[in-house]
């Protein structure tokens, strides 16, 4: 039977032709492209301003430092997310302190956050849309907003979510910025890249800088007065590093497939949605030995499809079951290991254990959710889970 990946983009003739067609424009880089997919994804999210990078990882980098992130600062992260969420406040030479999760949802949550920030001085916090489910933004961000801390929301898996308040993830109405993934596994696929979302022009200018090096050509900012003609204007040739950045640009190609796929945005979600609710109802017979991840805020377009299984209880490994179920062609996955339990972190803060944190990874696990799957993958699916699980409904 056709394999299953956990996650797999659907990429179609009229991306393709948008590819294409860059690839034959004048630009491959430094073109028009990553400038319109910029406007048409913050109006897609209700944002005033977008930022296109090279990947989430380098998204949420860029909107530390342009948010003033740096050495000394401390940001709180959720211990249940991926390495960038944690890595990006140490390469602005901040120190990361870990927030617990709830046990069934894997979220951040109000009081959480208001456990690890308590008589510290927070300069951020980076709340997790884990799977695409919300987490609660209103209550996370007063904690946050109590302790003087910026909130950056880690929304990699969360395009085309919409928050309890009705407004999209991205929108920022409550946060400093929000960062996004385009992965080929998730909802839009642009190869490789990443998106800022915010409501501050000047900041927005800044994080442009940044990935570029933190280059400036505009001769309002040039310092120099070499840079400038009498009357002026910029020396055509001048330019001027204000401050460090690095090539974080997304090129042409790239942008050209995001925009294709935004496009298709209300499709996929749409599909993702449907898949979903199948794998709802299919799972009933194995309740309750196996049930979905606990919702979060709003309606979200799940990236991951999570459910938390009792392996105890079923007399199993979770690592014999993914073995069985690749054996049936089906990939699942884990998303994530907590972060305190990397090597990385541990010789930073020693060994630690957070109880909602190791109870959501201790039953985690992420079956195939993408928009290509036909609805009777979706019984594939739970039918190889019972089997390998020894249970059958």
């Amino acid at each position: 039977m056709t394999p299953l990946p956990y996650g797999r983009q659907l990429i179609e003739e009229d991306d393709i032709a948008a590819v294409v067609a860059a690839l034959r424009s004048d630009f491959l880089a430094h073109g028009p492209r990553v400038g319109a997919f910029e406007q048409a994804f913050a109006a897609a999210v209700g944002a005033r301003e977008a930022v296109a990078c090279s990947s989430a990882s380098t998204a949420l980098l860029l909107a530390l430092q342009g948010l003033d992130v740096g050495p000394g600062d401390l940001c709180v992260v959720p211990a249940v997310t991926f390495l960038s969420t944690a890595t990006a406040p140490l390469l602005c030479g901040a120190r990361v302190a870990f927030s617990d999760v709830d046990a069934d949802s894997g979220l951040m949550t109000p009081a959480s956050l208001a456990a690890a920030v308590a008589g510290r001085s927070v300069k951020a916090v980076l709340p997790v849309h884990l799977g695409g489910r919300i987490a609660d933004m209103a209550g996370v961000s007063l904690v946050a907003r109590a302790a003087g801390a910026a909130v950056v929301e880690d929304a990699a898996h969360a395009v085309g979510g919409v928050d309890g308040f009705g407004a999209a993830v991205g929108a920022c109405a409550v946060s400093d910025a929000a960062c996004y993934s385009f992965h080929p596994v998730k909802t839009l696929a642009a190869g490789e890249g990443g998106m800022i979302t915010l409501n501050d022009p000047a900041r927005a200018a800044r994080m442009r800088r940044l990935r570029n090096h933190g280059v400036a050509h505009d001769p309002a900012l040039l310092t120099l007065a070499e840079s400038l003609e009498p009357d002026g204007s910029r020396k055509p040739w001048v330019y001027e590093q204000l401050e460090l950045g690095f090539n974080y640009r997304m090129d042409e190609m790239s942008a050209a497939l995001g925009l294709s796929q935004l496009g298709k945005l209300g499709r996929f979600s749409a599909r993702r949605a449907a898949l979903s609710a199948l794998y709802d109802q299919a799972l009933g017979p194995l309740a309750p030995l196996v049930r979905p991840a606990a919702p979060g805020e709003g309606r979200p377009t799940l990236h991951l499809y999570q459910v938390l299984i009792d392996f105890d209880a079923a007399g199993v490994r979770r690592e014999g079951v993914m073995r069985r179920m690749a054996a049936a062609g089906i990939t699942v996955q884990v998303h994530y290991i907590p972060l305190y339990r990397q090597p990385t972190f541990i010789a930073r803060h020693g060994e630690q254990r957070l109880p909602g944190a190791e109870a959501f990874y201790a039953r985690a696990l992420a079956l195939p959710l993408f928009p290509a799957m036909a609805d009777g993958d979706v019984q594939r699916v739970v039918e190889a889970l019972g089997e390998a699980l020894g249970v059958r409904p």
